[in-house]
C-alpha cells in the first residue's frame, strides 16, 4: 500500500496526492516573490521551502505513516534558449529535490509526455492545449478540487498522483 505525491515541478505547480486509503489532496506548491537585484531590478518567485518542507512532513507524518510513500516529480524543461524560465525552474528542482530528501520521501523522474500520454486526450498539441485539457480531465476525475483546479488552471500534480496510482508504481 502506497501514497502517491504528483508533483508538478516549479514555482507555478502543483501537488497532488492520493493515499492507500484513496483520500485525496491538490494544492499549489507554495511559493513568496522577491526582488532579483541584478542589473535590472526585477521580481523572481521561488518556492517557500518551509511551507513547502511543512506539507511535506505532514504528508509523511501522517498520511505515509506505516505505509510506502513515493513522489513522482515532473521532469524540469531545461531549454538554452529560455534562460530564465530554465533557471527557474532548475532552482525550483534543487529546493524540491532538498525537501524530499531532509523528509526522506522516495522519489522518482516522469517525463510530462509519459503521463500525459495516459491521462490526457490524443491529438493535444501545444502547452494551452495542454493545460486546458488537464484542467477539463482534472475537474473530470477529481469535482471535488474543481474550485482549487480551475484557480490554478491546470490538475497536472494530481494528475500525475493518480498515473502513478493507476500503474502501481
Amino acid at each position: 500500500m502506497k501514497t502517491y505525491i504528483g508533483i508538478d515541478n516549479g514555482s507555478t505547480g502543483s501537488i497532488g496526492i492520493i493515499d492507500h486509503l484513496g483520500k485525496k489532496d491538490f494544492f499549489n506548491i507554495p511559493i513568496h516573490i522577491e526582488q532579483n537585484y541584478t542589473k535590472t531590478k526585477q521580481n523572481i518567485t521561488r518556492i517557500d521551502f518551509l511551507e513547502f518542507s511543512n506539507i511535506l512532513h505532514e504528508i509523511k507524518t501522517i498520511r505515509c505513516f506505516n505505509y510506502e510513500c513515493l513522489a513522482l516529480l515532473e521532469r524540469p524543461m531545461v531549454n538554452p534558449k529560455r534562460f530564465h524560465a530554465t533557471t527557474s525552474a532548475l532552482r525550483a528542482l534543487e529546493s524540491t529535490l532538498i525537501a524530499l530528501e531532509l523528509h526522506n520521501i522516495a522519489f522518482q523522474y516522469i517525463d510530462s509526455k509519459q503521463w500525459q500520454k495516459q491521462m490526457l486526450p490524443q491529438g493535444i498539441k501545444g502547452s494551452d492545449e495542454q493545460k486546458k485539457a488537464s484542467l477539463d480531465m482534472g475537474i473530470r476525475l477529481f469535482p471535488e478540487f474543481k474550485n482549487e483546479i480551475i484557480e490554478h488552471k491546470d490538475a497536472d500534480g494530481i494528475l500525475i498522483a493518480e498515473w502513478a496510482r493507476r500503474n502501481n508504481l
